[in-house]
């Protein structure tokens, strides 16, 4: 193994090995500050401006913007810093040690995608500030996995800005223009309660609530009607009824119920007009079974994603790879760089596939492709 290498591994199992799980859920939840940390050592000592920014309150969650060279333009090299929870005892090695067999690197992150850092550390070594034309800055952010917070922070505060911006999640380095955006959302039926021997002593959520959903059922079809993209595997918005909760006992009529349910809109559409519509047809039930009807975000939404297919960035893509720019599923933080003016991406190495489950990992094969491709982005927009 070479010390180019092994410099790579080893700051790769430094980052596996530094806890930054994110999470919905308080008993989780962990801040991202040391991972930030040991990055901005590494940069800092390659001569890049280390910036670390604040997410939460405490500073235990931040965002580090580190940048070589200076002036307008340049290229950005985003990943997140965070990972999801883990179920120790599913995993044939410790989640939090970077294992090597049979050609793969395991840990938890080591694809989804602390993998990421280290590749585009060792593909930025070969540049120095005083030859770069316009610079290189490396981002990485808090939180994608839960609340998107960091990302968030960054197109509030209108920066970093280049001309172009990657982001590292695992797409086995084929460049993703497009994914659908992210709604997950809480509709609560209030009806009466009342002695179940006689309907006329209430009015049911439960039977309020079978309403809704043959109403979203029906509107997931006007959708798929209106945004379908063939473009997408799933080409048509889906609308999920993921969880249902009500009542208290088979023998009083059902005074309260509460449906939860996501919906991923294609880039045809958007989140603001589906949510108008929605609880336009949320008022319309509430009015015609006189019951109280009420819609909520779960989260904060994602926005659809979608980078022009003839825009420089994915030309230049599709040419460095050999593959077609491709839709993915899941969402990623492309549409809040896109927000800050930046042709977006998203490209990286491993699979999408290892994410989120036990023994994630990182082929040993993607690595030194993930470096080289990453140097002819550098070349072209900072040299």
């Amino acid at each position: 193994m070479s010390q180019f290498e092994k410099r790579v591994f080893d700051q790769l199992r430094q980052l596996v090995g530094t806890p930054s799980v994110s999470s919905t859920d308080p008993g989780w939840d962990q801040g991202n500050r040391a991972v930030i940390d040991l990055l901005a050592g590494w940069l800092s000592d390659m001569g890049f401006a280390v910036e670390i920014q604040a997410v939460s309150a405490g500073g235990d969650k931040a965002n580090l913007i580190a940048t070589l060279g200076s002036g307008p333009g340049g290229l950005v090299l985003a990943g997140h810093t965070d990972t999801v929870p883990f179920d120790e005892g599913r995993w044939q090695s410790d989640p939090l040690a970077l294992t090597e067999r049979d050609n793969r690197l395991y840990g938890l992150g080591s694809t989804d995608m602390k993998g990421f850092f280290p590749l585009a550390i060792a593909a930025a070594s070969a540049f120095t500030a005083a030859e770069l034309r316009q610079p290189l800055i490396l981002l990485a952010t808090a939180d994608e996995e839960s609340s998107m917070s960091g990302a968030r922070q960054l197109a509030a505060a209108g920066y970093p800005k280049a001309r172009a911006a990657i982001i590292g999640e695992p797409t086995s380095l084929v460049p993703v223009r497009m994914h659908k955006g992210i709604m997950m959302e809480a509709i609560r039926v209030t009806g009466r309660a009342g002695h179940s021997s006689n309907p006329d002593l209430g009015n049911s959520a439960l039977e309020g609530m079978h309403a809704v959903m043959g109403d979203l059922i029906r509107y997931r079809e006007e959708l798929a009607a209106r945004y379908s993209n063939e473009f997408f595997q799933v080409a048509r918005p889906t609308l999920n009824l993921g969880c249902i909760h009500g009542g208290d006992s088979p023998n009083r009529i059902c005074g309260s119920a509460e449906l939860h349910f996501d919906l991923r809109m294609t880039p045809g559409g958007d989140n603001a007009t589906v949510r108008a519509e929605l609880e336009q047809r949320m008022r319309l039930l509430a009015a015609q079974r006189g019951l109280d009807i009420q819609l909520r975000p779960l989260i904060q939404e994602i926005a659809p994603f979608e980078q022009d297919a003839h825009s420089e960035l994915v030309v230049l893509a599709e040419k460095l790879t050999g593959h077609s720019a491709e839709a993915v599923a899941f969402a990623t933080e492309a549409s809040f760089l896109q927000q800050l003016g930046m042709d977006t991406i998203v490209m990286g190495p491993g699979s999408i596939d290892r994410a989120h489950q036990p023994d994630e990992y990182l082929e040993l094969e993607q690595i030194q492709p993930c470096i080289a491709l990453l140097q002819q982005c550098i070349r072209h927009y900072c040299l």
